[in-house]
């Protein structure tokens, strides 16, 4: 045997809990670069540049983003995001306490939580379908709720004032079935030995869950609040299934703004679409940063 293989076993021996990890990490890191890293640093450089997709790019530096300034359209799309931001961000309390009802045990508890867990495995296309036809004041449930009572029912779809709120409501259901199933994880970890101290101490109802139970469940927490986060701003496909941005583009957001104008028949303009993902990145980078920045604070102190 050599001694350069004798040297390189050696090593191997020594540093074989070090390397090893990073062994089966490789593929997933490589795919992670290739897929997700790459395209954003791609996403950046065509946003300097004039392109239909097929002719030749055109450097135009910050033309896009200055277009951008002026653009009621975008502007629009953006409140409707922050729309969707604030009142997605009801699916982490509703989820909680769903998960607090469901984490008991009582006779058919598994088929209530089924119930809940199913809106989270339907296709975003099927939920689209379904609550498109819900709302549909011909012949959807809303209208026969609207009938009983006498009334006439709110063409939701079809109203520049509440077509986005009823986009929303469709998007929670999924949501929230999302967040419960986190918080009830998290349940499953909390620890019995706090709970009984806390109740030794007096601590019960809101009391037990704001100071035993919560800060059990901030792993949860952190992960349903990024995750609800994400999925508000990249919200885009029920708006593509039951509006398609209308009507009159009151119903956009950021990212299906961002598919009309760069993917569509009426863009093509791969570098306008490129500024506005790079903008919408930059805002889910704020939101996300600012929370793993926050819970490593509360981690670093202790609580």
């Amino acid at each position: 045997m050599s001694v350069d293989s004798t040297i390189e076993q050696s090593y191997w021996k020594k540093n074989k809990l070090k390397i090893a990890p990073w062994l089966f990490l490789a593929p997933g890191l490589l795919m992670f670069l290739l897929y997700v890293i790459a395209p954003i640093f791609q996403s950046i450089w065509v946003s300097f540049y004039e392109w239909d997709g097929l002719s030749p790019k055109k450097f135009i530096g910050l033309a896009n983003y200055q277009e951008l300034i002026d653009d009621r359209d975008f502007y629009r799309s953006l409140k409707n995001n922050v729309i969707w931001l604030v009142l997605y961000m009801l699916a982490v309390p509703i989820g909680l306490f769903i998960a607090l009802f469901l984490n008991q045990n009582v006779w058919g508890i598994r088929i209530y939580k089924s119930l809940f867990f199913f809106p989270f495995v339907i296709s975003q296309v099927v939920v689209g379908l379904v609550f498109a036809w819900f709302y549909d004041p011909s012949n959807g449930i809303l209208a026969l709720i609207f009938s009983i009572w006498g009334g006439r029912p709110p063409a939701i779809l079809a109203d520049e004032d509440y077509v986005t709120y009823g986009i929303i409501a469709a998007g929670l259901w999924p949501q929230i079935a999302y967040c419960m199933i986190l918080f009830l994880t998290g349940l499953n970890n909390v620890s019995p030995d706090q709970v009984e101290a806390g109740r030794l101490d007096g601590a019960k109802g809101w009391r037990m869950l704001w100071h035993v139970i919560l800060p059990q469940l901030r792993p949860a927490t952190f992960i349903a609040v990024v995750v609800t986060i994400i999925g508000a701003l990249r919200s885009f496909d029920l708006v593509s299934i039951m509006t398609q941005g209308g009507p009159y583009g009151s119903s956009r957001v950021l990212a299906y703004y961002m598919y009309e104008t760069a993917l569509s028949e009426y863009g093509y303009r791969m570098g306008y679409g490129a500024a506005i993902a790079v903008v919408l990145f930059l805002i889910m980078m704020v939101y996300i940063s600012f929370f793993l920045w926050r819970m490593y604070r509360q981690e670093k102190s202790g609580g």
